[in-house]
């Protein structure tokens, strides 16, 4: 592999990166457009186990909008270890660390969820997007609340 592929490999892998930390990021500022824009348009494979699976990112963004935009909700995304492979010019996989922690601000219930991602990501019209993406908790802990 000489120079300038080794560079286009670094600058693909750190473009992910940038989208799985933008996405995390908007998920906790309930930026659902932002969120939005880091899946590919048209068919997409979302399976959040018992959140639902989703074929495409509208029908993601519209349950995501109606269970965690509201000012009761506190989501706090935490994504860790990432482990980013290409496998062509414009494909890769990854996988990622999740902790995730949920404060229901009214009642204080909270929940804090562990788990990992494996995604797959295109490379669309210069922008690297996300095709596929799976979670998998391993561990939940929850509280009930307080009032």
């Amino acid at each position: 592999m000489n120079l300038e592929q080794r560079l286009a490999r670094l600058e693909a892998i750190e473009a992910i990166r940038q989208l799985k930390h933008r996405y995390l990021n908007a998920c906790d500022l309930k930026d659902v457009e932002a969120i939005r824009a880091c899946f590919a348009e048209g068919e997409v494979a979302i399976d959040y186990g018992p959140v639902g699976t989703f074929r495409d990112r509208d029908s993601f963004v519209a349950l995501y909008q109606s269970l965690a935009c509201n000012a009761r909700v506190i989501d706090l995304h935490h994504g860790a270890n990432p482990e980013i492979a290409l496998v062509g010019e414009e494909e890769a996989v990854g996988r990622w660390a999740l902790y995730y922690f949920y404060l229901d601000a009214e009642t204080g219930a909270t929940r804090q969820l562990g788990g990992f991602y494996q995604d797959r990501y295109r490379c669309i019209d210069g922008a690297w997007k996300i095709v596929e993406t799976v979670f998998r908790a391993h561990s939940m802990v929850e509280s009930a609340a307080t009032t």
